[in-house]
């Protein structure tokens, strides 16, 4: 608050308590014109602020119904491209199923020819065992009439080897008994 000078005439004219008075009166005058205008400053910015504020809930409003507007758009195009990629997927996937398939023929038939050949050859190895066992058999049983004959030689020259050493101890015997 401002200091007031009173000039000296009017405090002799109006007196000490006049002054008060009059100092009073001005000082509640300003402090009333005071309040005057921050009332109405008050009015004002409230108002502003209002105005503001319903802008600014207009402004937001839009800005939802353009963002939810380019969620929708966003949203569509989307689900249109997933569901593209899905389709390009599920028939990426039955191409492939198809080749597994067409492999996994070829190897069935691949398998049971080579099953077959196997068998083949099994059979083939059967007969040769047998072949070769039927041989083994032959020759077991040559080898036998030939060990056979061979021992029927044997003892028939140790017999007469022994019949020989007989015959020569006994001579012998005769020669030094006599």
């Amino acid at each position: 608050m401002a200091i007031l000078t009173v000039p000296k005439v009017l405090r002799e004219k109006l007196g000490d308590d006049g002054v008060e008075a009059l100092i009073t009166l001005l000082n509640e005058a300003a402090h009333h014109e005071r309040n005057n205008l921050l009332g109405i400053l008050e009015e004002r910015f409230e108002r502003r602020v209002t105005e503001e504020g319903a802008r600014l809930d207009k402004r937001i409003a839009e800005e939802v119904a353009r963002l939810e507007v380019l969620l929708a758009a966003t949203e569509k195009r989307l689900d249109q491209r997933i569901t593209e990629e899905v389709a390009k997927l599920q028939q990426q996937i039955a191409a492939v199923d198809n080749r597994i398939t067409e492999e996994v023929a070829k190897l069935q038939q691949q398998i049971a020819a080579v099953d077959n050949r196997i068998t083949e050859e099994v059979a083939k190895l059967q007969q040769q065992i047998a072949a070769v066992d039927n041989r083994i058999t032959s020759e077991m049983a040559k080898m036998g009439e030939r060990i056979a004959g061979v021992r029927a030689d044997l003892i028939r020259w140790m017999f007469i080897f022994w019949v020989g050493q007989i015959g020569t101890l006994i001579a012998l015997l005769f020669a030094f008994l006599r």
